[in-house]
């Protein structure tokens, strides 16, 4: 043995020694006593005493590995920062590789300060509330309440302010929507584009306390009947869609896309007429008539003789101004010199289903004067009046020959036709008054004169 050794044992001795005779007599120390005295090291703080009497609370045997462990099972709160990087524990980069006991180490007794907080030098920039503009200025305790945890200080505006709150709660618990750190009196500009109401054209230049009425923010309507119910020159009558005609940039400028929007382009006239002409009641209480007589009516002066459909004659460009109508499609089509005439030549009343399509009924026969019968159309062809063509022997049972071809009709159609047109079919029918034979001879003239000449007998 070294006499190094020799000097060092001697002395660990005489200092085993002198710790024995200082201590009272064994049979007079409790067994709490005595674990205090050999074991514990110290007193814990008066937030751990009752973990003392169990080392196993916050300690493994021969693992020291674990102490952190056991540290956040107790503070499941600070764990909680660690694990969310949020907090002075979560944000410090430091901390997830130290021991907890490196900056809070026990032992030191019940009053002893294991946090060890330093005021003036604590960067609160490391906190979940970095201090900006005025906070800077505040004292600690101006928000840290006395005998409560750092972490319970609110972090909120209203939290702290809510007596200073000059609006008593009805703009909600935003506060920094409006108010800066710098000071609690200079407002900063409200990003109202944020809202479900974002201020667009002429809504822009309105003062807050135009549509926030007593200051008055919560529950503020957003439609436009909501605060122009008053400007309606509708009085309702259109409803509360005030967007689909109006715009922001100006209430008195209105534009509805009728085309698109519904199913009645507003063609011709119709373009220029005021929405109230037509939209006499409610505009989205009942659907509206389309038809042209749900609207014109009166003005009608057919009188609903010629039914609903007014279209079929009638257009949007004017509806007095042009009339157009297939003529084709009645009993009677336009055929030639028709075409030209004007309706009222024919339709002298208003009444046109009435008109009759006899010719006689237009045109007075002065010409015949019914000798011919009604039926002008069997000689004339609407191509003009004075143009006719009749086949006589193919359409009557007397074929014109001879001197007969040269006759005019009312030679022998002297008399009105009544009401079938006819004539004799015999030559005595026609020619007694001509008979030097007076009746000797009988009535078959034929016999003996032919229709080459009357005066020329002798067929024998």
């Amino acid at each position: 043995m070294s006499a190094k050794f020799k000097s060092i044992w001697r002395k660990a001795r005489l200092l085993a020694i002198a710790c024995v005779l200082s201590m009272p007599p064994l049979w007079s120390l409790t067994a709490q006593t005595m674990f205090e005295k050999l074991v514990l090291p110290g007193h814990l703080i008066e937030g751990h005493a009752k973990l003392e009497k169990e080392c196993s609370n916050c300690h493994e045997p021969f693992s020291k590995a674990s102490q952190r462990r056991l540290c956040l099972d107790c503070h499941k709160d600070v764990r909680a920062d660690i694990d969310n990087k949020s907090g002075m524990h979560g944000k410090r980069p430091d901390v997830g590789n130290v021991e907890c006991k490196h900056c809070h180490t026990d032992h030191k007794g019940r009053m002893a300060d294991i946090v060890a907080l330093d005021r003036q030098t604590f960067n609160h920039a490391l906190t979940d509330f970095d201090l900006k503009g005025g906070h800077g200025k505040v004292q600690c305790t101006g928000c840290h309440a006395a005998n409560t945890k750092f972490r319970a200080a609110p972090s909120t505006c209203i939290g702290c302010h809510k007596k200073d709150d000059a609006h008593k709660g009805r703009l909600g618990e935003k506060c920094a929507d409006c108010h800066g750190d710098d000071t609690w009196r200079k407002q900063k500009p409200f990003d109202h584009s944020k809202t479900r109401f974002p201020l667009e054209a002429k809504h822009k230049e309105i003062s807050c306390a135009a549509c926030h009425v007593g200051e008055r923010y919560k529950d503020i309507p957003r439609d436009c009947a909501g605060c122009h119910r008053i400007q309606d020159a509708h009085h309702g009558r259109y409803g509360d869609k005030c967007a689909t005609c109006h715009a922001s940039t100006a209430w008195k400028s209105a534009k509805f896309d009728h085309d698109r929007k519904t199913k009645f382009p507003l063609k011709g006239e119709h373009g220029k007429v005021k929405c109230d002409a037509c939209h006499t009641g409610e505009v989205y209480g009942a659907k509206l008539a389309t038809t042209c007589v749900s609207c014109h009516r009166e003005d009608d002066p057919h009188k609903g003789s010629l039914g609903a459909r007014c279209e079929t004659c009638h257009a949007e460009a004017g509806w007095r101004k042009k009339v157009a109508f297939d003529h084709d499609v009645t009993r009677f089509p336009l055929i030639g010199l028709h075409a030209r005439v004007p309706c009222e030549e024919c339709h002298r009343t208003q009444s046109y289903k009435t008109t009759s399509m006899l010719c006689h009924q237009c045109h007075e026969d002065t010409r015949h004067k019914a000798r011919l019968g009604p039926n002008c159309g069997g000689c004339h062809n609407p191509n003009g009046w004075a143009i006719w063509r009749f086949d006589h022997d193919r359409r009557t049972k007397f074929a014109l020959t001879g001197a007969h071809k040269g006759l005019d009709c009312h030679a022998c159609h002297s008399k009105p036709a009544a009401p079938k047109v006819t004539a004799p079919l015999t030559c005595i029918g026609c020619h007694s008054e001509d008979d030097a034979h007076r009746g000797a001879f009988g009535q078959s003239c034929e016999t003996c004169h032919s229709t080459a000449s009357f005066r020329k007998g002798g067929n024998r």
